[in-house]
């Protein structure tokens, strides 16, 4: 039957369609005469008598024209039937009554005149009945014709956006899906349908709602909810392997609608904690607009996320300074193809060269730098504790004696929230860069420091870890069922390193106020669901205990500190407790503990670190990182400054 329906079909609609206005107008005027007919019918139940169908006949040409003429404005002609809305009702409605009005008042004003008066109130409603019923009647053929769609969709959320969706998988044929039920948290709408689909029940029913409806496919259709909600959702979800599909979050949608093409599937960032930074585009841009920005580390994670922001701030150039190749070839490409006129250096490089950072400092003369570059791994930095000193302490004082000498107007530090009350070398080596930092005052250069949690898919991260052990069938290992941790994503990390630009002062730590740590066992459970796999059921979970220099959770403001809001709500000022450092003493510990990394010798290196950051906790034993032998003794390093001086020269 369906196919003999869709022969028909084709055969008759490449006739029909070059006609389809006139025939639309001829339509619409029948049933202007066929209302009127009606009208007199119902008004002399059934029986006209002969006087008053001679005046029906009489009156029925000024009528149609009349009608046909008012239909003009209200642009009845006009609309698409398959997709008669209630603004096309409105305007049926506006063009019957108004016509109906003008033939009243051209009757009256012609004289005596025997037409019941009662005909213009049936005639306009029997009229708005007939042209609504035409239009709903194509909408009713295309729900009939429409075969069911091979995906059954269970809509969470029965609210603007489910009926929005709802509305478009049935009035679109060529989606494949088929909307079986809606689910939401608000009981009272339990029992209601919207566009004939039944809210089943709340969240506690949606075992069995997915058991009774066969659902293939879960949607959340709340683009408002909070990250904590979709948790919750996919905490329900973990026994049933069904694929989840959600919409756009809200400030993603830029007017107001959704449509079957936004959706989605869940990712881990939707059931992360969101924080709107607000970025003050103009501040930031004053800043970073016709100026020289220089960024280590920019093949980084971190480093070429910042890249890109700072290249849409159209600076003067943009210095890419990255010791790996590969990573810094790609970043280049890419800024390169998408800001053909921007002037981007890609500068292979080490901060710990003295030489070659005062080369690049002085070719490029940068107005901001941006200091990303970082052994970040915390597991490699306690097997390697003298090459966490080289590298972030040694690395960090380095440049920012070179950025001080070339008159580096903001000098900024990514730091980490290892760094507050640190049990791990890599922790302890970025709290002492961040007290370099502190401690140097400048009457050319303004120092701070930017301090977050854990980016979310940075090279290294539990994310990528994850995944890869997901893609080889598990088990998923996490180090402890209670280890929690701060989650940002790259976008943000960034906008709060921009911000500290904008507006930090000197010897100031920022920090982004991110609510609540996550556990790091929910996020493992949560992307093997989002993988299509049921935890410990298809992908099981293993703990293998806290690794050297973890702990349970991280803070990000230490014992001996205090934060204070900033000029941006969600962002903190941290103050210390303890007086200022000592520049002075800062730097001979700094020195020293520079010349103890370079000899190999971790058991000094380690109370070297205790001396300069007191509440560095660790289990490191010296006894067995014995002191590298030297065959000669080492020659004393020149002071950063002669070195700068005389490469200047």
């Amino acid at each position: 039957m369906q196919d003999a329906l869709s022969k028909i079909r084709s055969r008759v609609v490449p006739i029909v369609m070059p006609h389809r206005r006139v025939l639309a107008v001829a339509t619409q005027i029948s049933l202007i005469a066929l209302s009127n007919y009606f009208a007199f019918w119902l008004r002399f139940d059934g029986q006209i008598p002969a006087t008053y169908y001679a005046v029906w006949i009489q009156g029925l040409p000024f009528l149609l024209a009349l009608r046909a003429l008012t239909f003009l404005p209200f642009r009845l002609y006009q609309g698409l039937w398959r997709y008669s809305s209630i603004h096309d009702l409105q305007n049926i409605v506006g063009a019957c009554v108004s016509s109906s009005l003008l033939l009243a008042l051209f009757r009256t004003a012609a004289g005596p005149d025997a037409y019941p008066r009662s005909i213009y109130f049936v005639d306009s409603l029997l009229l708005v009945c007939m042209l609504g019923g035409v239009r709903l009647g194509r909408r009713l053929y295309r729900e009939i014709r429409k075969t069911p769609g091979q995906t059954r969709v269970l809509i969470y959320g029965a609210g603007d956006a489910g009926e929005l969706i709802v509305r478009d998988m049935k009035n679109n044929p060529f989606y494949d899906m088929e909307p079986v039920g809606f689910v939401d948290d608000d009981r009272t709408k339990v029992g209601l349908r919207i566009h004939g689909v039944p809210v089943l029940g709340t969240r506690r029913d949606l075992p069995d709602v997915l058991r009774t409806t066969k659902a293939s496919e879960v949607l959340i259709a709340m683009p408002a909810a909070q990250p904590v909600a979709l948790r919750a959702v996919v905490t329900v979800l973990e026994p049933f392997k069904i694929p989840i599909k959600t919409l756009p979050n809200l400030r993603d949608i830029f007017d107001g609608t959704v449509n079957v093409s936004q959706i989605r599937d869940l990712s881990l960032e939707d059931l992360l904690p969101r924080v709107p930074i607000g970025l003050d585009q103009a501040s930031v841009r004053s800043l970073l607009c016709n100026k020289s920005v220089l960024i280590t580390g920019a093949g980084g994670s971190i480093g070429s996320e910042l890249s890109r922001q700072v290249a849409n701030m159209s600076p003067s150039c943009l210095v890419l300074f990255e010791r790996y190749e590969n990573s810094l070839h790609d970043i280049v490409n890419e800024l390169t193809a998408k800001h053909p006129l921007l002037p981007i250096h890609g500068t292979v490089g080490d901060i710990t060269d003295v030489a070659r950072v005062t080369e690049v400092m002085r070719l490029h003369q940068p107005f901001t730098v941006f200091h990303a570059a970082a052994h970040k791994h915390v597991p490699l930095m306690e097997e390697n504790p003298c090459e966490a000193i080289k590298n972030n302490v040694r690395g960090t004082r380095t440049l920012a004696e070179i950025a001080e000498y070339f008159g580096v107007a903001k000098f900024i530090l990514i730091s980490t929230d290892k760094a507050v009350n640190p049990v791990s070398v890599m922790g302890a080596s970025k709290r002492i860069a961040e007290l370099i930092v502190q401690s140097r005052t400048s009457v050319t250069t303004d120092f701070m420091a930017v301090r977050f949690g854990n980016v979310l898919g940075s090279n290294g991260s539990v994310v990528p870890h994850f995944l890869r052990q997901i893609k080889k069938g598990g088990p998923v290992t996490v180090t402890h069922p209670d280890v929690k941790r701060y989650f940002m994503l790259i976008p943000e990390a960034v906008q709060l390193v921009l911000h500290a630009a904008a507006m930090g002062e000197p010897g100031s730590i920022y920090v982004l106020d991110m609510g609540t740590e996550f556990k790091v066992l929910d996020l493992a459970r949560n992307l093997i669901r989002l993988c299509g796999h049921v935890p410990d059921v298809e992908i099981p979970i293993s703990f293998i205990g806290l690794r050297p220099g973890e702990k349970l959770s991280e803070d990000l403001v230490g014992e001996d500190e205090s934060a204070e809001p900033s000029s941006v709500d969600t962002i903190l000022r941290i103050n210390s407790r303890i007086p200022s450092r000592d520049r002075t003493l800062v730097a001979q510990r700094v020195s020293m503990l520079e010349k103890q990394a370079l000899r190999g010798d971790i058991g000094a290196v380690l109370n070297g670190i205790l001396e300069l950051v007191p509440a560095y906790r660790t289990d490191h034993k010296s006894a067995a990182f014995p002191k590298r032998s030297v065959s000669e003794p080492l020659v004393a390093q020149p002071a950063v400054a002669q070195l700068v001086k005389s490469a200047h020269a």
